[in-house]
């Protein structure tokens, strides 16, 4: 990883032909058909809810709202890159009323967050996603982790998916404390509308369920939802370079050598809402989802030409590198216990 900022003018020169191949420009039709199925999946899982009852043929619904919140988490994500809306006060209020109204996310934390990690992927001091919390994601981190993080490093591969259904809870936890913190905007409004969502769903639950198919509903529904979302971001960054201190490299080397992308096909396009394509998006964040599969043979091959790493491979393989990178960074906390 180069550490010095060299090459400025290779990302500019990426940029004029992303930009004469169309590839900038607003997709509408995509985004109003996209959001008008997801928005129909949405109101289907929450009648069938409700026609079912008091049974446990609910457990797939659970399932299938999991799917469906998931999916609604990925149109927020494009909302907050404004890929749908030019207008910033348009992607705030409709970020918001799928966040905080349809998912329980607040939309103001998790957009500042992800504007951290999109400036500094995989950076161990600037990037809140590789912050060693409870996971670490490097061997100095290992090293100077405490409490949890400490102790669940020691065998963090293994527990990496099951600890994933415990996201959706996190997500939720996260977004109630950072109503109580300073710099959130509009916090009354998304108080409100995060007190909605939680208000009606549960009592959506106790209302149709009894206490102990709501609990089971509720376990289901939350755990699948947290798999699903770490399914979706966890291919992207995990095992590839990580940044300390002053390492700071060019713009494009700085996101090109950090991020990974995902084959797969149209398929996979659906399932990770077009983060499959995590090169093209970190280098052009605010370009429609549709267009990041036309912009990859040109970033691909831009990327050739000027010797820049370019890593690309399958979901399953994916996973197996995270994998291995969470056992090997952690193996200084074993031999510590072993000592």
């Amino acid at each position: 990883m180069p550490t010095l900022t060299t090459h400025r003018s290779d990302y500019a020169e990426l940029s004029k032909l992303v930009i004469a191949a169309g590839l900038l420009e607003r997709r509408p039709g995509y985004y109003a058909a996209r959001i008008g199925v997801i928005g129909g999946l949405f109101a289907a899982g929450w009648w069938a809810f409700a026609a079912l009852g008091d049974s446990w043929a609910q457990i797939a619904v659970a399932a299938w709202l999991a799917v469906v919140f998931a999916q609604v988490a990925l149109v927020a994500h494009d909302i907050a890159h404004r890929q749908v809306f030019r207008s910033r006060s348009r992607s705030a209020l409709a970020g918001r009323l799928a966040g905080n109204l349809g998912i329980g996310m607040s939309y103001g934390w998790w957009t500042d967050k992800h504007t951290r990690h999109h400036a500094n992927p995989n950076h161990e001091e600037l990037d809140p996603d590789v912050a060693p919390e409870i996971l670490v994601w490097s061997a100095e981190q290992a090293r100077a982790s405490r409490g949890l993080a400490r102790f669940v490093g020691r065998w963090q591969a293994p527990l990496f998916f099951p600890l994933l259904t415990l996201e959706g809870f996190n997500l939720h936890v996260s977004s109630v404390r950072a109503l109580c913190r300073p710099g959130l905007t509009k916090r009354w409004l998304e108080s409100a509308l995060l007190f909605v969502h939680f208000a009606g769903y549960l009592s959506a639950l106790l209302m149709v369920l009894s206490p102990a198919k709501a609990l089971v509903f509720l376990v289901v529904h939350q755990g699948l939802f947290g798999v699903y979302l770490g399914c979706t971001f966890a291919p992207n960054h995990k095992g590839m370079p990580t940044l300390t201190g002053d390492d700071r490299p060019d713009f494009l080397r700085r996101q090109v050598l950090t991020s990974r992308n995902v084959r797969g096909g149209r398929v996979i396009d659906i399932v990770l809402g077009g983060l499959n394509y995590q090169i093209e998006h970190h280098l052009f964040p605010s370009m429609p989802t549709p267009n990041l599969r036309r912009a990859q043979p040109i970033v691909r091959a831009y990327c050739r030409r000027r010797g820049i790493g370019y890593e690309e491979t399958g979901l399953f393989a994916s996973y197996a590198i995270a994998l291995r990178h969470l056992h090997r960074v952690g193996a200084p906390l074993r031999a510590t216990r072993q000592a």
